[in-house]
C-alpha cells in the first residue's frame, strides 16, 4: 500500500553538537510517526547524524539539495536557520515547488529578501526574540506568518534520570557549552578569585567547578589566578544520558555568555534535571532570553557583575535546601513549558493547518 503519510524534510547547515541540531533531532524523533514520515537533509554529517539514524531516521548528506527534493517530494520543508538574508539558499525549494516552508528562526532575524516571502510561517524559540523582531523591523509578530515555539526538552527523561530526591554533590557547581568563544563570557570566570578569598578566610568550603566546553582563554585565567584546584576542564559531551549525568554531578548551573541566548538549551535542560540557575542580563538588543527562563529568587538568580554572581554561588553552597526548592520549581517549569512530547504536537498543529492553507498545490 502506498504510504499516505504526510512527508516532511528537516534542513540544517550542519548535524554537530549544537543545540539548533539538537532542537532538530528531538523534533524528528518526536513527531507522530502515524501521521508523519520525516526526513533530514545537511550538507555536512556530524555526531548528529548518527543519533537520528539510530532512530531509524533517514539522513541525506551533502547530496544535491534539488535533486533531493524531487525525489522525495516532501509536502513540508523545515529550515533551521539564523532567520537573516542567505543569498540562493531558499532558491531549491521555490524551484521544487515545495507546498509549505516552515522556518525555526533561531535568532529573531529578518529576511527582506524576495526568497524570504517563501517561507509560510517563521517560528520564533523565544518571546523575547518576538518582541525584538517587532521592535527592530516594525513587523507585528502574529499568526499566519510568525508564531513562538519553545524549544523542546526531554523532559521526562530528565525527571526520570535526575531524581527530585536525589543527594547533591556538595560544593560542586557546572557550567556546560560549546568550546567556542561566542559561547563565553569573562563573568564565567570573574567572580572566581572573589570565590577562592572567601575559601582562604575559611568563610565557604573549598568548591569544585566542573567546565564541559573551555576555550583557551579560560584555562589560561584559571591557571594565571591559580584557581586549578577549584577548576575542572571536562571533555564534550552529546546525549542526554551524558547531560543527565553531568546534571548529576553538580548542583547548580553556572551560566555565562556576552552575547545571550535567544532562547538557552542548556539552561532549560538544567532546570529540567531540577538544578537552579545562575545567569546575566545582556546589553542592548543582544539575545537575552535567559531571562525569560530563569526567573530572579524562584527558579535561580541573575546576576548583574562579577559580585553579584559570586554572592549567588555562595548562596547556593550555603543554603542547599533553599538550592533544591529553587531546582524544582525550575523543573515545573520546564515541564510546563517545554516537554518535548507537547512541543512536537504544536509543531504537528502548526504543520496541518499550512497544509490546509495550501491543499491545492499539495504533491500528490
Amino acid at each position: 500500500m502506498p504510504d499516505k503519510r504526510i512527508r516532511v524534510l528537516h534542513a540544517t547547515s550542519s548535524l554537530g553538537l549544537g543545540g539548533t541540531e539538537k532542537v532538530m533531532q528531538s523534533f524528528v524523533t518526536h513527531l507522530d510517526k502515524n501521521i508523519f514520515h520525516t526526513t533530514v537533509y545537511s550538507p555536512a554529517d556530524g555526531p548528529r547524524g548518527k543519533l537520528l539514524r539510530q532512530a531509524g531516521i533517514d539522513t541525506f548528506i551533502g547530496t544535491d539539495l534539488l535533486a533531493l527534493l524531487k525525489k522525495l517530494r516532501p509536502h513540508i520543508v523545515h529550515i533551521h536557520r539564523a532567520g537573516w538574508t542567505q543569498p540562493g539558499m531558499l532558491r531549491p525549494f521555490k524551484l521544487a515547488n515545495i507546498p509549505v516552508l516552515v522556518e525555526t528562526n533561531i535568532f529573531g532575524h529578518h529576511d527582506p529578501s524576495p526568497e524570504g516571502t517563501l517561507i509560510d510561517r517563521h517560528l520564533f524559540v523565544s518571546h523575547f526574540c518576538a518582541k525584538r523582531f517587532e521592535q527592530v523591523n516594525s513587523i507585528p509578530a502574529n499568526k499566519p506568518k510568525y508564531s513562538v515555539l519553545y524549544n523542546p526538552v526531554d523532559t521526562d527523561f530528565f525527571s526520570n534520570n535526575c531524581a527530585a530526591d536525589r543527594d547533591f554533590p556538595a560544593n560542586s557547581f557546572g557550567r556546560i557549552s560549546r568550546s567556542d568563544k561566542g559561547k563565553w563570557s569573562s563573568l564565567a570566570l570573574t567572580f572566581l578569585p572573589i570565590l577562592k578569598n572567601l575559601v582562604s578566610e575559611n568563610k565557604i568550603p573549598a568548591f569544585h567547578y566542573n567546565i564541559i566546553g573551555g576555550i583557551p582563554e579560560a584555562e589560561k585565567y584559571v591557571s594565571d589566578n591559580h584557581l586549578d584546584e577549584l577548576v575542572h576542564f571536562l571533555p564534550p559531551i552529546l546525549t542526554d544520558k551524558e547531560i543527565s549525568q553531568f546534571m548529576n554531578s553538580i548542583s547548580f548551573l553556572a551560566h555565562a555568555n556576552d552575547t545571550g541566548e535567544s532562547f538557552g538549551l542548556v539552561i532549560a535542560e538544567a532546570m529540567a534535571a531540577g538544578l537552579p540557575v545562575i545567569t546575566h542580563p545582556c546589553d542592548g538588543l543582544r539575545d537575552n532570553a535567559q531571562l525569560e527562563l530563569v526567573d530572579h529568587g524562584k527558579t535561580g538568580f541573575i546576576a548583574n557583575n562579577a559580585q553579584e554572581y559570586a554572592e549567588a554561588v555562595r548562596f547556593l553552597m550555603t543554603h542547599p535546601e533553599e538550592a533544591r526548592i529553587l531546582g524544582e520549581n525550575g523543573r515545573s517549569k520546564a515541564t510546563r513549558l517545554f516537554k518535548a512530547q507537547n512541543i512536537a504536537k504544536k509543531l504537528e498543529q502548526i504543520y496541518l493547518e499550512l497544509l490546509e492553507m495550501k491543499k491545492d498545490i499539495q504533491p500528490k
